[in-house]
């Protein structure tokens, strides 16, 4: 079993593309065709001859980003994972739970009047952040969902299971392939399959998230009424009304 091999490159290598995993991944990887990044583990390729990459990874600022998301939904043994190629924000992370309802929640189930979201503490998820809570409001309100969303506290990211039962098995799929392209990245996170049955939906969104998007107190102040803490860590658990 070979590992990807570095192999050097001067001034006119080609541009690349930075892969950039947020929330339960927390490594980021880079993408591109030629020479290529290496990717960690090792993979079953012929004697002598393993698949050469560049020996540097410096981020390129003049290139885009993909930035995956993940829902996994625990009775179902399903998993739904959105690429973007914009900012890594709230608004990014709420599009990728629309998307999932959209296409699979609301077909799944029904009858359904109330979801429950487990999520990291930090980022575009955070509890911190004002444009989650707004953007998940606003989400609530189209679907006529009561949403409950209950944090994991700082630090305990990996209690989530959606690290040991989908990202776990999404990184051995693709463990020692270089990440040529976003179209490789979405094939390989939507060919990982478990024998217990898990299946993963990927796709790419293209869609536009700026940053630096500032919710007012005005704003949090009007959003009160639809939001019900829970009286054990309120922060870190509550409601959001439709």
């Amino acid at each position: 079993m070979l590992r990807n091999e570095p192999v050097r490159f001067g001034r006119g290598s080609p541009g690349r593309v930075q892969f950039h995993w947020r929330h339960a991944w927390r490594p980021t990887s880079l993408v591109g065709a030629d020479p290529g990044y290496k990717n960690g583990g090792r993979q079953w390729e012929p004697a002598g001859a393993p698949t050469r990459v560049g020996v540097h990874d410096f981020p390129d600022p003049a290139v885009g980003k993909a930035v995956p998301y993940g829902v996994y939904d625990l009775a179902a043994n399903t998993g739904w994972v959105s690429v973007g190629r914009d900012g890594d924000t709230a608004a990014f992370a709420v599009a990728t739970l629309r998307r999932w309802w959209a296409s699979v929640g609301s077909v799944a189930y029904p009858q359904s009047r109330r979801l429950l979201i487990c999520g990291d503490a930090g980022g575009s998820n955070g509890y911190r952040l004002r444009l989650w809570k707004v953007e998940l409001a606003a989400f609530a309100a189209e679907t006529g969902l009561s949403i409950t969303v209950c944090h994991f506290p700082p630090g305990t990211s990996k209690w989530n299971k959606i690290e040991h039962r989908l990202f776990n098995h999404i990184s051995m799929n693709w463990r020692g392939r270089p990440l040529t392209s976003h179209e490789v990245v979405v094939e390989l996170i939507g060919a990982t399959t478990t024998r217990t049955g898990l299946s993963v939906h990927a796709e790419l969104d293209t869609g536009i998230y700026p940053r630096g998007i500032k919710v007012s107190d005005n704003d949090m102040a009007a959003l009160k009424p639809r939001i019900k803490p829970d009286r054990f860590h309120g922060e870190w658990n509550y409601k959001l009304l439709p």
